[in-house]
């Protein structure tokens, strides 16, 4: 994370602007203190590919568990 005063960044603000966009994150102080970021935009959609709600879901338990359900699941989560 880099860090730059509200002077350098007024002097360099594309440069600014170009490292955000490319992924970095800038911290903007002012006498030292951090009082903004600069980071990458957020997309507002999420591309999530033509096969997404085709798959079938699959079952936890892959054979009946004979009402113990508590105990497969103590079983699954061990020391958690």
């Amino acid at each position: 994370m880099k860090r730059i005063s509200i002077q350098d960044l007024k002097a360099q603000l594309s440069a600014a602007v170009a490292q955000a966009q490319s992924g970095s994150t800038i911290v903007v102080t002012r006498h030292n203190e951090p009082v903004a970021q600069l980071g990458p935009a957020r997309s507002q959609h999420v591309h999530r590919g033509t096969r997404v709600g085709t798959g079938r879901l699959k079952p936890a338990v892959r054979c009946g568990a004979k009402g113990r359900y508590l105990a497969v699941l103590m079983e699954d989560r061990g020391d958690r």
